[in-house]
């Protein structure tokens, strides 16, 4: 019997036999810890004052021949930057998925990555003029396509029913890494400087690719107990495919609405945020330490919250609470925010909005990949993680400069709003997905939904 066979018969419960969780967990944990390591300095590149340190001259000289001070747009403008760049990779990005087997365009994702944090640690030694701005655009880039890959690769390893035990113990690998991340930030920025921060970045993301590697028999294992199309052939399909995907099917539509009205409502308390931080903490020292702290309070709020609930939920009630609940949540942040416009109010609610979207909407959303064809994980989930959330960080952050001349509670009230679009959009993904093959129909129907389902029906015992 080779080894994939094995792991076949061995490893159909990976809850049962621990080391493909075990091996998913570290990735990660390693990932995100890179990540959240890096996150501080690129928070303090957006909140910056100091123009010559995040454009280059000839950019600030060219503002100010054309009457701007691009100090006053330090956001917007990296906003638009991220957008562009992430319209001009994605066909890139979809022609790699497009033409190599997984085995190879996983880890030639990392490594790239990897390759660029050598060159950042040289701009940032050397203190080479605009470094912010690509900094800033290229952590974008970093955090969207390597997480959707970790989570399109996680569809491949498990199944559904897999998946809605495992997600929760894997999310909270991952919030771990995200909370020591900062952490590492705070503890090192002072001694090490800035550039040094990106080797520690480097060797958590090294572990990711021995990671990639050790999943890899699972993967191959649940595709062949199952009859799945193998992720170790090239996908093939135009490059351009899951654009089209999202358009055609419902439930990856739904998913696009709702991300859009999320990543507004974040977008708007982020920019806020990012307002306060350049009033009071002026430094890139300072600064970085601030949102560090930011940071350590989102994930050690998600760490509990994927420990104590997220797991219960998905098994006992499926998807439509975890998806519902961010929204929910958000709204009533909103509407207090508006009663009591405060900065440390804006912080509670960034803290709130972002760790139930990384504990529940982001697993229940997760879950739901593991149930479709392998162009929908790769392709259209790519478009939707990268595309759709820039595009809606570009358009939130005018819209946030519009708005906010009209006052605080103005872009409050635009948080409203879009916290409402948000909650529309989860319950139409509710809906959608019910028509996935392979549902679980009724442990994903809300309660009311549900009172007139027989027992055996339900899979209550």
């Amino acid at each position: 019997m080779n080894q994939v066979d094995a792991l076949s018969h061995r490893d159909r419960d990976p809850v049962a036999s621990s080391a493909p969780l075990w091996w998913s967990l570290l990735y990660f944990f390693c990932l995100l810890c890179g990540y959240y390591v890096l996150r501080p300095v690129r928070d303090a590149m957006g909140a910056s004052n100091d123009a010559a340190t995040v454009f280059p001259h000839a950019m600030i000289a060219w503002a100010q021949a054309h009457g701007w001070q691009l100090k006053d747009f330090v956001l917007q403008v990296l906003f638009t930057a991220t957008f562009v760049s992430m319209v001009l990779l994605q066909p890139v990005y979809g022609a790699l998925v497009a033409r190599f087997p997984r085995r190879v365009f996983l880890p030639v994702v990392y490594v790239v990555f990897i390759a660029c944090l050598f060159g950042f640690h040289w701009a940032f030694d050397t203190a080479v003029p605009g470094r912010g701005m690509v900094f800033f655009v290229w952590i974008a880039l970093f955090n969207l396509f390597a997480v959707t890959v970790f989570w399109s690769y996680m569809a491949d390893v498990f199944d559904d029913a897999q998946a809605r035990r495992v997600y929760g113990y894997i999310g909270a690998g991952g919030t771990a890494g995200a909370v020591i991340g900062p952490m590492l930030t705070q503890w090192l920025v002072q001694p090490l400087g800035v550039a040094n921060l990106l080797l520690v970045s480097i060797g958590f993301l090294s572990v990711c690719v021995l990671c990639i590697v050790r999943l890899r028999p699972w993967a191959m294992a649940r595709e062949r107990r199952q009859g799945l199309a193998s992720g170790e052939a090239a996908m093939g399909g135009s490059v351009w495919a899951g654009l089209k995907l999202v358009w055609q099917r419902p439930v990856l539509r739904a998913m696009a609405v709702t991300l859009f009205f999320s990543v507004g409502a974040a977008t708007l308390l982020y920019n806020q945020q990012a307002a306060i931080a350049r009033e009071f903490y002026p430094s890139a020292v300072a600064a970085t330490a601030y949102f560090a702290r930011i940071d350590s309070a989102v994930n050690v709020l998600a760490i509990l919250t994927q420990l104590l609930l997220t797991r219960w939920l998905l098994n006992r009630h499926g998807v439509a609470p975890a998806l519902l609940m961010p929204g929910l949540t958000l709204l009533l942040g909103f509407g207090v925010l508006l009663a009591s416009p405060v900065p440390v109010m804006v912080a509670i609610v960034q803290v709130l909005q972002r760790g139930s979207e990384f504990a529940l909407a982001k697993p229940a959303r997760e879950t739901l990949y593991t149930r479709m064809d392998r162009p929908s994980r790769y392709k259209g989930k790519a478009v939707i993680d990268t595309a759709v959330f820039r595009g809606t960080d570009l358009a939130f952050a005018w819209v946030h400069k519009g708005v906010a001349l009209l006052g605080t509670q103005a872009v409050f009230a635009a948080g409203l709003l879009a916290a409402l679009g948000m909650t529309a959009g989860a319950w139409s993904i509710v809906r959608a997905q019910r028509r996935l093959p392979g549902a679980h129909r009724s442990s994903e129907l809300p309660s009311s939904d549900r009172s007139s389902e027989p027992q055996s029906a339900r899979g209550e015992s």
